[in-house]
């Protein structure tokens, strides 16, 4: 097989790719690797279809594209984590594999992965990707929806691009899930997660393109009274999440 990457969607040749010709189970070559971080620095997002692999398998691909984050910013940590250090857990399942009950401190706190985020962007140093795959997915709804910021910072008027060029911003999860009432944290993570600063707009180091720099975990633009903070990045955010910038990501059943 041969690796090839098109566009999901003719309509956007720039934002979003489907890749073929690899098989993630079998491992990937250092010029196949490359040339998805090339596919990555075009598209934003790479969708690999019918790859039906287990943790290990996605940690090795993984790991083609730099040193692993570690999933310290889970709420559950240490014995009690159901999966490695190495992946994060979104589900609703506990450790022996049983259904989260709705009050279930963990479950309300992941619901702040309904917001839309940057991943990670509440760490000193993002993460570079995202690598999601799916093991048991819902018989309805459950799409991962993608926004190109890049696209919504072209779209910005001029005179709100040199106003906000410049500007940096505080993340933290504290702020994400505050948006939705979760205050529910111990002094430890209070402090685990105090607010770390980002630049609201960024320039991509290989192709040198533009793009806004949201998530809900960003609550404060520093110099700025908070009020006035939040209610820009909340304009930007409705502005960034417009149809015309989205790609629904819709998941599909593994492979028989």
């Amino acid at each position: 097989m041969t690796l090839s990457i098109r566009p999901a969607n003719p309509a956007r040749p720039d934002f979003v790719g489907e890749a073929a010709g690899v098989d993630i189970r079998a491992g990937v070559s250092a010029a196949e690797a490359a040339a998805i971080e090339e596919g990555m620095d075009r598209y934003g997002v790479l969708v690999f279809r019918g790859q039906d692999i287990d943790d290990a398998q996605q940690i090795a691909f993984s790991r083609h594209f730099g040193p692993l984050e570690l999933a310290t910013g889970d709420i559950v940590q240490g014995q009690a984590r159901r999966l490695s250090m190495e992946v994060n857990d979104i589900s609703n399942l506990h450790q022996d594999g049983s259904v989260m009950a709705r009050d279930d401190r963990k479950r309300l706190f992941s619901l702040g992965n309904m917001l839309w985020h940057s991943d990670s962007s509440f760490k000193a140093t993002p993460a570079k990707f995202s690598l999601l795959s799916a093991r048991v997915i819902p018989g309805r709804d459950g799409n991962t929806e993608f926004a190109d910021m890049r696209a919504a910072w072209d779209a910005l008027d001029p005179v709100l691009q040199a106003q906000v060029r410049d500007l940096v911003t505080e993340h933290s999860q504290i702020y994400s899930r505050g948006v939705l009432g979760f205050t529910d944290f111990t002094a430890e993570e209070l402090a685990k997660w105090a607010p770390v600063p980002q630049r609201l707009v960024r320039r991509h180091p290989r192709t040198g393109r533009l793009s806004l720099f949201l998530s809900a975990h960003a609550g404060a633009i520093q110099g700025w009274p908070v009020p006035e903070a939040r209610a820009l990045l909340r304009d930007l955010t409705e502005h960034a999440t417009q149809r015309e910038f989205v790609h629904a990501h819709v998941w599909q059943p593994r492979m028989t």
